[in-house]
């Protein structure tokens, strides 16, 4: 054989190194794909706004608990704001400012965590609709969902 032709046996174990490769991505996607589907969820909750009260607005107390774990790592109600103390002399109301429409950017941003979400969703879909690898699939996707809450418990 001449030297500039690689050996048959050299692109075998090329392709082997590739598959196996692949496999290992598909099963540590699985396994962070709830993750990164709640994180998405939760993200696009704050950018929405819904995970506060405003105005007559009170969020169901799941969706707060849930904006706490995306920000402080704790599935737990933040705790209530003291009011403020009331002024000696009551004042006037102060007209609300005009609403703004928010900057393309931002809404873009929202959208964009939107497609993320529903994107991690298919890809799961995808996976779970793979026969030959089924069993495998579900467990990673179990432990991916089960592992963080346990965390989340202690």
């Amino acid at each position: 054989m001449s030297d500039k032709t690689p050996e048959p046996n050299v692109h075998n174990r090329r392709a082997a190194r590739l598959r196996l490769v692949r496999q290992l991505h598909n099963w540590v996607a699985l396994f962070i794909a709830p993750s990164l589907i709640f994180f998405a969820l939760t993200g696009m909750v704050q950018l929405f706004g819904l995970h506060e009260a405003e105005g007559g607005y009170k969020p169901l107390p799941v969706i707060e608990k849930l904006g706490q774990v995306h920000i402080h790592q704790k599935y737990a109600l933040r705790p209530a704001r003291r009011p403020a103390a009331a002024p000696a002399q009551p004042a006037a109301p102060a007209a609300a400012p005009p609403a703004e429409a928010a900057p393309i950017g931002l809404t873009l941003v929202k959208w964009t965590f939107l497609v993320m979400a529903a994107s991690g969703g298919l890809g799961v879909w995808l996976a779970v609709s793979n026969a030959r690898q089924r069993r495998t699939t579900l467990m990673l996707l179990a432990a991916g969902s089960i592992l963080p809450l346990l965390a989340l418990a202690l």
